[in-house]
């Protein structure tokens, strides 16, 4: 399946206007027909000239030529399609506690997504989006589930994060890159992108504050429950490729307080994966 019909451009005022109702928050919020990476973009932008980037602020993107997303894999999606943006935030709080700023934008972003199209979005540990596949089919490495968005959380400095967000919204079939991909529309449950990227900025705020007010502790917060109710990953069988290229299998049995994967390993020991690339698999020792 294919589309012929014309995508309309992001409405740059609508936006804005939405951002402000009803009390905005955001300092700055920059809206550009083109970039290559909202997040590269931003975190250069943000280092060379910090007076002019003031915490929290957005920008956000019609097009990106060059996205990206973790261990820099290329996100490409056709023009006025997908929801592009990334939010610079101060997180205020203790540096070890920023691994759980992409798993807060991947739930302020899945509340908003299940409360706009009904779908029962998920997350994929650390940073993906998933709907349901259309057809209720198992794929080796995401099962019945397929990625519609992505979150990558990238350092500015001491004090400052952007966190970026890209949704597959107007896709068709044929124009998703990978059988793992899906789109809202292909599950007949497209939006307006600028109501998507005002309503998961609010959302993202809020948990933000109060993430904040209990000095980064999400489990305090509450916060690391609701994660988690929301990860497939939790409870999965898994493959995992961490840092330096080591495989494990085993199962994921829930995360840490600082958000790490807990992964109960086929030799029964419960490792810690802070960072890592995760495949569910059906059976452990599925290839």
């Amino acid at each position: 399946m294919t589309s012929d019909a014309p995508r309309e451009p992001l409405d740059a005022q609508l936006l804005r206007d939405l951002l402000r109702a009803p009390v905005g928050v955001l300092h700055r919020v920059d809206v550009r027909a083109e970039v290559t990476s909202t997040n590269t973009v931003l975190v250069a932008e943000a280092r060379e000239a910090p007076h002019a980037w003031p915490p929290p602020s957005l920008l956000v993107a019609d097009h990106q030529t060059a996205g990206r997303g973790r261990l820099d894999r290329a996100w490409q999606t056709p023009p006025h399609t997908a929801l592009t943006a990334s939010l610079l935030v101060a997180p205020g709080t203790p540096r070890q506690t920023w691994g759980w700023l992409p798993l807060l934008a991947g739930l302020a972003a899945a509340r908003t997504l299940r409360s706009m199209t009904a779908l029962d979005v998920r997350t994929k540990w650390p940073n993906d989006l998933l709907v349901p596949a259309p057809d209720g089919s198992d794929l080796l490495g995401w099962g019945p589930w397929r990625k519609v968005g992505g979150i990558l959380a990238e350092v500015v400095d001491d004090e400052r994060v952007v966190v970026g967000l890209g949704v597959n919204v107007d896709q068709v079939a044929d124009e998703l890159p990978v059988a793992s991909a899906s789109s809202l529309a292909a599950h007949g449950a497209s939006q307006r992108r600028e109501m998507l990227v005002a309503g998961m900025e609010t959302s993202f705020v809020e948990v933000l504050e109060l993430w904040r007010e209990h000095a980064g502790d999400a489990v305090a917060a509450g916060l690391a429950e609701e994660v988690t109710a929301v990860c497939v990953t939790v409870g999965t069988d898994v493959r995992v490729t961490a840092a330096g290229g080591r495989e494990l299998r085993g199962t994921a049995v829930g995360l840490d307080d600082d958000g790490a994967l807990l992964v109960r390993t086929t030799a029964g020991e419960v490792e810690r994966i802070v960072s890592g690339d995760v495949q569910h698999l059906r059976v452990i020792g599925a290839e």
